[in-house]
């Protein structure tokens, strides 16, 4: 197994490039690991006519891999420039195109990601506002339409002046690189496990209403009714609040 760490910072040696690098850190033999730093590669959007041979190199070393870890730094609440411009040029290679305009996964499909991003706003600013939620949801969003499966996140707050990684952040780094490791190619089961979820909440709730109905504890009357909103209003909710937790949550610390 390949894992490929893409650089999108304006530093080579910045804190973004070393939690990158402890990542990788932790992948293990016979498993392979290649670095990339975008500002090396002076790509440009493809032409009509003429496809970018830069793109082309880059494209290559993607599909060569099975876990891409995907680093790059938050300025002004987004995603820094590089690694933006990198997705956008590779937009057509990512993902298939159909004649409306619609994307679709394409030759990426069930690969697997790491996001990294830092940022300067203190741990408990970003807790509570979210600043780096604007880079993941963007990397999300790329990787979603590839058909790439996400595996974690990893995000450090406070890094201005920071020179060296704290104990406790290079550890979950390495931490994560060596899960790496163990990343098995797979379907993106999500539909599965909400469907899953419906009949075991269908299933738990009718035994209960059921233990209840032999104890005389609910109505006798209209117990169908009540069976199937219970278990139609527990399912969305339960559903919305992992979905929450699962999706729409990033890391803030």
């Amino acid at each position: 197994m390949k894992i490929l760490g893409i650089l999108g910072a304006h530093r080579r040696d910045g804190i973004t490039a070393k939690m990158l690098a402890t990542v990788l850190a932790g992948v293990e033999a016979p498993n392979q690991t290649e670095l990339i730093y975008l500002e090396d590669y002076s790509f440009k959007p493809d032409q009509i006519d003429q496809k970018d041979p830069v793109l082309d190199e880059l494209e290559q070393k993607l599909l060569k891999s099975d876990v891409w870890v995907l680093a790059a730094p938050t300025y002004w609440g987004g995603l820094a420039g590089k690694m933006k411009d990198f997705f956008d040029c590779m937009r057509e290679r990512l993902v298939r195109i159909d004649h409306l305009g619609g994307t679709h996964p394409d030759r990426f499909k069930d690969k697997h990601y790491l996001s990294i991003t830092d940022c300067y706003t203190g741990t408990f600013e970003n807790w509570v506002t979210g600043v780096t939620d604007q880079s993941f949801r963007a990397i999300d969003k790329v990787m979603s339409a590839a058909g790439v499966i996400k595996v974690h996140e990893l995000v450090l707050t406070n890094t201005y002046g920071m020179t060296e990684l704290p104990a406790a952040k290079k550890q979950l780094c390495l931490k994560w690189g060596k899960r790496l490791n163990i990343v098995k190619k797979r379907d993106d089961s999500t539909v599965k496990r909400y469907i899953e979820l419906f009949f075991m909440i269908a299933l738990m709730a009718l035994l209960t209403m059921g233990i209840q109905f032999g104890f005389h504890l609910v109505p006798r009357g209209g117990f169908w009714l009540s069976y199937g909103s219970f278990v139609l209003i527990f399912y969305v909710l339960l559903a919305s609040i992992l979905h929450f937790f699962t999706v729409v949550k990033h890391r803030r610390r």
